[in-house]
This record gives structure tokens, sequence and C-alpha cells, in this order.
């Protein structure tokens, strides 16, 4: 019995010990995360709860660039001169504009939106896209957190009728509904000048920054993206031309992680006028595998240079905002192609309209 008791409690013991480390952990982390702001910039409102009317469109694209040497002509056996020239398929969604309301309070934030028929026309000249998109975008002090979870059926290529203009070809392909994606990737960037700086007050409204600021940003992310197709995702008119060297694919996969760097500025102008704008590139490695057509397939870890572009405009105040925001990330993946490479891109557009409100006793 006493060796049952003594072995009970040095299990209790350590399970308090583990407790009490992890309980120091959650603390170190928690102080490193938060900031104390200055009140003559940011004026808090994660107290308040902040109402908010909003029109959003979440969107993904996918590009397949082909930017190599051509000879312009030859003479007596001789090259005359060589240019670089760029050509590209680009894959676009067609994704509707919603109509939403949310809410915040404190660490809460709730938005829920929705797909209406009158605003949106689906189908048409640029088909019909289904959707799953899970993108979210964190905003806390000190961290920005983007993830992206998204899968898209349906596509178009927007630049069709330029392609035909320059290879001559009357085989319109446009519309993909087979085209499906997947993509899956997490971001995030430490905010250095957090105490005067809010990315908050542009993205969630809970705060209301007073002065112009800006801060250095730092991070990483890793992403995940598969593009499919039930034939080759190049037109036939496009490889008879010898785009992308000739070769065709019917899936793409790529696997990426880059280093972050970048800046970010509120300017303020007369107290409530403000335009916040933010860049951030990122280098890294990508580990990319082309399925062909008819070939087997092809493999190689390339360059990755990764870009994410914020911008929020309008009106703050202690009460009302208004304002539109707009964020985009691009991945560029190297291709096992030379001269090749593969770009995924994601974002969200929104209008917002909102009011908070001061409680009179906290809910919690």
């Amino acid at each position: 019995m006493l060796k049952w008791l003594t072995l009970l409690s040095g299990c209790l013991f350590l399970c308090l010990a583990v407790s009490a480390q992890k309980t120091s952990l959650f603390k170190k982390v928690s102080g490193w995360l938060e900031a104390e702001n200055d009140s003559n910039y940011i004026e808090e409102h994660t107290r308040d709860i902040t109402f908010r009317v909003f029109g959003s469109r979440k969107y993904n694209y996918y590009d397949i660039v082909d930017n190599k040497i051509v000879d312009d002509g030859i003479v007596d056996n001789s090259i005359i001169s060589n240019t670089k020239s760029s050509k590209e398929v680009l894959y676009r969604p067609n994704t509707p504009f919603n109509i939403g309301v949310g809410f915040n309070y404190r660490f809460i934030a709730f938005n829920v939106a929705f797909n209406l028929p009158v605003i949106n026309k689906e189908g048409g000249e640029y088909g019909k896209t289904k959707v799953l998109d899970l993108q979210t975008h964190i905003y806390t002090r000190k961290l920005v957190v983007d993830f992206y979870g998204q899968v898209y059926k349906g596509y178009y290529i927007a630049n069709t009728r330029r392609l035909i203009n320059n290879f001559g070809s009357d085989n319109v392909e446009m519309i993909r509904p087979d085209a499906r994606n997947v993509n899956v990737g997490l971001d995030v960037q430490y905010v250095v000048n957090a105490k005067r700086f809010s990315y908050r007050a542009a993205y969630l409204q809970n705060d209301y920054q007073k002065k112009s600021a800006g801060s250095f940003l730092f991070g990483g992310g890793i992403f995940g993206m598969r593009m499919k197709g039930d034939s080759g995702l190049i037109p036939s008119y496009l490889q008879k031309a010898g785009f992308f060297n000739g070769e065709n694919f019917y899936r793409t996969r790529v696997i990426s992680g880059a280093a972050t760097a970048g800046y970010a500025h509120t300017f303020v102008y007369k107290k409530h006028w403000f335009a916040t704008l933010s860049f951030t590139g990122s280098l890294g490695a990508n580990y990319t595998t082309l399925n062909r057509v008819e070939a087997t397939d092809l493999k190689k870890v390339g360059l990755q240079l990764n870009n994410n572009i914020r911008v929020s405009i309008g009106y703050n105040s202690a009460r009302y905002f208004a304002g539109i925001h707009y964020v985009d990330l691009t991945t560029r993946s190297q291709s096992p192609v030379p001269g090749t490479y593969q770009t995924m891109g994601a974002g969200n557009f929104r209008i917002s309209f909102a009011r908070r409100f001061t409680l009179k006793r906290q809910l919690f």
C-alpha cells in the first residue's frame, strides 16, 4: 500500500510540475505577445462591441508562366538578336461578391456572409465555380496569422483572346469546368512596433489609430498547392507553339517554405482619414511535381518567391468606421521546366461599415 501511495504521490508531483512549467511557459509566451498601446497613437476599443456590415469577395488564381530567351531571327545561319519573351496562361475562378454582417467583442470575432443571386450571375461566359474557402486572417497586437484553406472547382482562362490573337488559333479553350485546385497555407508575421502601429484598426475595426506610424515585419510561411485537370492545363495551340518547351501536364503539386520580411505603415490625415499600406517579400524553396500527359513525371527543388500586399483606406473614429481593405498573397514557384514558373495567389477584397457601442457593464 505504501508503495502505491508513494508512486501515486510521485505521479501527482510530476503532473503538477509539468502543469506549472506549462503555465509558466504560457505566461511567458502571452507576455511576449502582449503590447501596451501608446495612447497618443492607438485608442483601444476591444471592450466595446463592434458591429459591421460588409461586402466581401474571396478568390484565388493560378498562372503558368514561360519566361525564356527566344530568337528574333537568323541571317546567314547566325542569330541576329535574342529577346526575353514572357508568355502566360492565367486561370481565374468565377467567384461571387457576398454581403454579410459581423461583430467583435474582446477576443471573439464572428462574421457571416451570403451570396445574393441578385448581385452575382453564375455561369455564362466565365462558367461556374464551386468554392469552399476557409481563408482566415487573425490580427493580434504583435502577430498577424494568415491561414489559407481553399478548394475551388471550375476556372476560365482569363487571357484566352490575347493568346489566340498572338498564336492565330481558332480553338477556343476558355472555360475549364474540370480544373480543380486545393490550396493550403499558413503565414505568420511579427509586428515589431505594436505599441504605435495597429493592423486591427484597419482590418478588425476594434482599434482607432490617431497618428501616423509604421512597423517592420518578420516571419515565415509554409504552403501546399495542387492544381488538376482532366486534360492538359496548357492549351493545345500553345503547346504546339513551344510554350513550356512543348511540355504539357494535367496535374501539378507544390510544397514550399519561405522566410518573410517587410514593412507596414498607416498614414493618418486630420486624425480620422487613413491609408494603411503593407508589403512583405519572402525567399525560400519549393518541391514541385508535374504529372505530364504523355510522359513520366518531372520533379525538382526550386526557388520560391512570395509576396503579401495589404491595402486599407477609409475613415476611422472612436465610434464609426468606413473603409475598403484588400489582402493578396502571391506564391511564385520555380518549375522543373527551365525558364518557367507557376504562381498561385489568394486574397480577399472587402468593404466595411462599422459602429462601436460602449458597454456600461462588461459581459465577461
